[in-house]
């Protein structure tokens, strides 16, 4: 399972080094990698399937959510996490040197995608709580109003739905 990172600042204090989050620091960071990799509400994003994409793939998602689209937090909290999962999946398990990110709303839902060149289907595995992998698929099912995979010619997508409230 792909965690969730937080941006760090580092301050030195004496000897020592503290790190600290800094909401100003992750924005910067969000922004720029919606300046280098483009709007995933736009067009499909295409991202090296490296597991570094992971933490650009949620930057992408959490902007998209709290700037773009204007939800709440909680929203963006949850959006990234799947994000996260599903990403993980594409760059651990199918091979692929590249997959897509594409963001779409409409009244009452947002759609999330990951499409990558694999033909395999994800398999959501049941999970017991000493597991310390494969509960992407899980979360996906539990915190998703609803998700699926759609095979296409040359490779699938992966993708899932959440309810939001339109304002």
């Amino acid at each position: 399972m792909a965690g969730l990172e937080s941006s760090e600042q580092t301050r030195r204090h004496g000897s020592a080094t503290v790190s600290r989050w800094s909401p100003a620091v992750e924005d910067e960071r969000a922004l720029k990698a919606l300046e280098l990799f483009g709007n995933p509400t736009e067009d499909e994003v295409p991202l090296p399937s490296r597991p570094e994409s992971a933490g650009t793939a949620r930057r992408l998602a959490q902007i998209v959510v709290l700037r773009h689209w204007g939800l709440s937090p909680q929203v963006a909290e949850a959006v990234v996490l799947l994000v996260s999962e599903l990403v993980g999946n594409a760059v651990r398990h199918t091979g692929a040197r590249v997959f897509g990110l594409r963001m779409l709303r409409r009244r009452g839902w947002i759609r999330i995608e990951v499409r990558d060149p694999s033909r395999g289907l994800p398999c959501l595995m049941p999970v017991h709580e000493m597991d310390t992998s494969g509960r992407g698929l899980f979360l996906v099912d539990k915190l998703s109003d609803r998700w699926g995979v759609d095979l296409l010619p040359r490779g699938k997508t992966t993708w899932f739905e959440m309810r939001i409230a339109d304002r």
